[in-house]
């Protein structure tokens, strides 16, 4: 279907990735895997046609639709988020409008013998067959049925889309990718940006109803259920595995032990040769094994073990101060917002609210790991808010005795001191045997050799949400307060803050929509929805299993 032959990328003579071919098919569900920096985005945008590479070309067939969702878009103003949506269709109205012209031509013209005339009927047929071999019947209800599976309410459908958050723009332009129904679609991050309930209509759809797909995702349940073939993008080359993602770290694994072993070898080989050079270069006798030899070492195509997995470091908590038994209580908490005012202004005007949730009561016990999930805008940050005294709330809100909070919000990265390096940042709060592997830790969290020096004040917002990150870990608190931590780190980094939290001796609340993250982390969840918050004694996955039960028996009653 598309063919990339001989592909290459270089940045001011730094070679980014050289000479990789691959060849995309229907039906292929393909994750692009690779450390920060291998050039994923960039092999994205090339597929896509936004950028051209230094060497090697991309084809496809003449009528294929490749569609684009990039980290970071924004919507048009001046449409309601049905019709924005709806610019999905665009190419038929201007369809529509050719056809239009077309025969007003045709009505104007009297020159029907003529070549011209003959050519506009042609051309009138062609694009005619074109427009009717589509199907538009049920565009209305396509767009809507989209737009909702992705999170919107159905009363949101005619508001301003100026109104919205860039998250939420995000979520129409993935619609309108789609609704377009593309031979191709890729995806960089799709679900950054997506509840857990649209994380998994959004799996269904690609699954389901995709031709190809190329996705970027730190996801791990989303990559593994929805791809069938992994492409690894790691020093300058390409591994295509024909599996799903956890098939191919077992497949990758075994690849680099296999390098390591090869390597290992050739460098004993090397030590060995050099020995020999260096004590029979003076040796007459041996003048022309020794001169062999340099020739060899001179001509040895190294063997290179591809980028160096730092997994194996383990994050450890600082021990908790013991706190008292119920950290967090909750007795009908609720939290209203007023909106616009009705029916006039000044004294005239009717005050209104907007409820988020209300009677909340939860008792969260010392040492529980919980989660809070649900759609967007459901009141999971808010209830977080009230917990940590920053807005006001109904009802009452007991913090436990000795609570100490460590808290990351979405806006945690501000707060770093811009003045100091990366390193200084993490040293001046490290304590123990940790200090001695700082530089460990800032590399598993995606700080290389060259950003230890830099100063907070130049990294960009995903760096400092990641450095943000590390500080909190470092500091001793009993109540660790996670409002979506996972979404600027990679598989690998998750998964060493997740292995941390796993071992930390404190009580846990994480707000997020990562079902790996979250699987085997939490054993209780709070379901927030409806302005209700339900509680539900039981893992991520059994709370999943739950909701699809729930979600089947509403299609099965509402088929009756």
């Amino acid at each position: 279907m598309v063919s990339c032959d001989g592909l290459s990328v270089e940045f001011g003579g730094t070679v980014l990735f050289e000479n990789i071919s691959f060849v995309i098919n229907d039906k292929d569900r393909i994750a692009l895997m690779g450390k920060n920096g291998a050039g994923k985005s960039t092999l994205l945008k090339i597929l896509a046609g936004e950028r051209a590479p230094s060497r090697g070309v991309i084809s496809a067939p003449k009528d294929s639709l490749i569609a684009y969702l990039p980290q970071h878009l924004m919507t048009e103003d001046g449409r309601t988020v049905l019709e924005e949506a709806s610019q999905a269709f665009k190419h038929l109205h201007d369809i529509e409008a050719q056809i239009a012209d077309y025969n007003r031509q045709l009505e104007e013209r009297t020159d029907y013998d003529s070549d011209e005339y003959y050519k506009l009927i042609e051309d009138l047929s062609a694009i005619s067959e074109k427009y009717y071999a589509i199907d538009i019947t049920h565009f209305a209800e396509d767009v809507e049925k989209v737009l909702l599976g992705l999170g919107f309410k159905r009363e949101e459908l005619n508001r301003q889309t100026s109104e919205l958050s860039g998250g939420w723009r995000m979520r129409i332009e993935l619609a309108k990718i789609l609704l377009r129904k593309p031979d191709v679609i890729l995806l960089d991050e799709p679900t950054n940006h997506l509840d857990m309930e649209s994380i998994i209509w959004l799996e269904e759809f690609l699954i389901n109803q995709a031709k190809a797909v190329v996705l970027i995702s730190h996801d791990k349940s989303f990559v593994d259920n929805v791809t069938n073939r992994t492409i690894e993008l790691t020093m300058g080359r390409i591994y295509d595995y024909k599996v799903n993602y956890s098939h191919y770290l077992e497949l990758r694994r075994e690849r680099r032990e296999q390098q390591q072993k090869q390597y290992d070898d050739q460098q004993k080989m090397i030590a060995e040769t050099k020995e020999f050079i260096e004590r029979f270069k003076g040796t007459y006798s041996k003048t022309l094994q020794v001169q062999s030899r340099v020739k060899m070492l001179e001509k040895l195509d190294l063997i290179e073990v591809d980028e160096i997995d730092t997994s194996a470091l383990k994050l450890k908590f600082p021990p908790s101060p013991r706190s008292g038994n119920f950290p967090v209580i909750t007795e009908g908490v609720g939290k209203s917002y007023p909106v616009e005012s009705a029916g006039g202004k000044g004294e005239s005007a009717v005050k209104t609210f907007k409820t988020v949730f209300s009677n909340a009561s939860l008792t969260i016990d010392r040492g529980d790991k919980v989660a809070f999930v649900g759609r967007n805008g459901e009141g999971k940050s808010t209830l977080v808010k009230c917990i940590m005294r920053e807005i006001d709330h109904d009802g009452k809100l007991t913090l436990g005795h000795n609570v100490q909070i460590g808290y990351f919000a979405q806006n945690q990265a501000s707060l770093l001191d811009e003045n100091l390096t990366v390193f200084q940042t993490i040293d001046d709060i490290a304590v123990g045997d940790i200090r001695s592997k700082i530089r460990d830790l800032l590399g598993a969290f995606m700080f290389g050799r060259d950003d230890i020096d830099k100063k907070v004040k130049v990294l960009s917002g995903g760096e400092r949400t990641r450095l943000a990150m590390i500080k909190l870990l470092l500091e001793p608190v009993n109540l660790l307060i996670l409002d979506e931590p996972t979404n600027h780190l990679d598989l690998r980094t998750k998964d060493i803050l997740k292995q941390a939290l796993l071992a930390f001796d404190g009580t846990l609340i994480v707000v997020s929509h990562d079902r790996d993250f979250l699987d085997g982390l939490v054993t209780k969840v709070y379901e927030f929805g409806n302005g209700q918050v339900k509680e539900h004694l039981e893992t991520i996955q059994g709370f999943l299993d739950k909701k699809r039960m729930e979600q089947l028996r509403d299609i099965e009653i509402s088929g009756k």
